[in-house]
């Protein structure tokens, strides 16, 4: 992960877990189909988000995303969570 003066940008990515029903995305399957994309077998409805900030370390950033996840972002009993550490 690059870092530099302005800290740490991640994106967040949430999704429904693969054993919770996404009607969002199977909405969005449907309609896929119905326009001539016959391939699709699969869609997941999801958010994402980006987050700068500031931290002394990677790790003191990471515990920071992890809370953000757990508190906010995503809701455990029904979501996934993943971070993708991004270069600024």
């Amino acid at each position: 992960m690059a870092r530099n003066e302005n800290g740490y940008l991640v994106r967040v990515l949430v999704y429904p877990r693969a054993e919770v029903l996404d009607p969002q995305g199977r909405a969005i399957e449907d309609a896929l189909g119905r326009i001539g994309f016959d391939g699709v077998e699969r869609v997941r409805a999801g958010k994402s988000f980006e987050v700068s900030l500031k931290a002394a370390s990677r790790a003191e950033a990471s515990e920071a995303i992890d809370r953000m996840c757990r508190q906010l972002l995503a809701n455990p009993i029904v979501e996934d969570c993943s971070v993708e550490w991004l270069s600024e």
